[in-house]
């Protein structure tokens, strides 16, 4: 049996989702009123549902009719794993030593586009820096999970390249927000893959490439905290609900790290790929 590869798009200016064939899109969504979006159908535990009334159906849309989107549209909550792989906190070369527990700050939707697009670089700055991460979809909510049932609430796995404007970054002493939101600064996709066990990401490998060339590269065995820890500690302070996802850090080797640093620039083409999940692939524009 294929793995699934759900997908949210947009067609005609209308939103939709459905399964990516490889060669087109399997429109799910309007068979489904019940269920608006991917998010809802997380909710009622139903993508199993959906992918066998899918099964071995034609597509209904070319891929070249459709926009991909962020799978998940308008969720909760995304929350963001900082300094999360071995030689993260050396690369910051500020004499701090690591912190015990993880670095967290939150995203809005709407600094996130799909897969395929193009990131957008402002004119305030030039420093648009790529962040390979992979990404969990929260399925069965929950508050102070234990870390033993962590992966009984995950529904789905997808990718980030989590964008940075790097100097709005280091604007305040102890918050990121500023150049972590940029509109359009970030992707996310490019669908969701059930999650079904734990071997789909306990050590899995993780590349980022720009134009080709590999600038990130690790395994997630080698995270700091690992995707049950971050569920448990997420959800020590706040309840996780059905669609919110968690953005779980990046390996060495962003932009600003090289000597001396490197920033995206229009025409780059980045993409960030884990075994198992696929390959998010986005280009660079400026802002118009």
């Amino acid at each position: 049996m294929m793995t699934p590869h759900f997908v949210s798009y947009s067609h005609a200016g209308k939103p939709g989702y459905g399964l990516h064939t490889g060669e087109g899109v399997i429109d799910l969504s309007l068979v489904n009123p019940q269920w608006p979006t991917l998010r809802e159908v997380i909710a009622a535990d139903a993508l199993k549902e959906i992918f066998l009334q899918g099964a071995g159906r034609e597509a209904d849309l070319q891929l070249e009719a459709v926009t991909l989107e962020p799978p998940i549209p308008s969720p909760d909550k995304i929350i963001c794993v900082g300094v999360n792989y071995p030689d993260r906190n050396a690369e910051y070369k500020d004499g701090q030593a690591a912190a015990s527990k993880p670095s967290l700050f939150i995203r809005f939707p709407g600094s996130f586009v799909g897969h395929g697009a193009n990131l957008v670089r402002p004119p305030e700055s030039e420093q648009l820096d790529y962040e390979g991460e992979i990404v969990l979809v929260i399925g069965k909510g929950g508050r102070r999970i234990p870390r033993e049932q962590a992966y009984d609430h995950v529904a789905a796995l997808t990718l980030c390249n989590e964008g940075t404007i790097r100097d709005w970054v280091r604007h305040a002493k102890f918050n990121v927000t500023q150049g972590k939101n940029w509109d359009r600064s970030g992707a996310i996709g490019p669908w969701l893959v059930p999650f079904t066990n734990a071997a789909q990401l306990n050590d899995i490998a993780l590349e980022t490439r720009v134009n080709g060339e590999v600038r990130q590269q690790d395994r997630t065995s080698r995270m700091i905290y690992d995707f049950r820890y971050i569920i448990n500690y997420v959800s020590t302070f706040c309840t996780l609900v059905p669609g919110d996802v968690l953005v779980c850090g990046t390996p060495i080797g962003a932009g600003a790290r090289l000597d001396p640093p490197v920033w995206l620039k229009p025409g780059d083409v980045i993409e960030v790929e884990a075994e198992g999940i696929g390959v998010l692939r986005n280009g660079v524009e400026d802002e118009a």
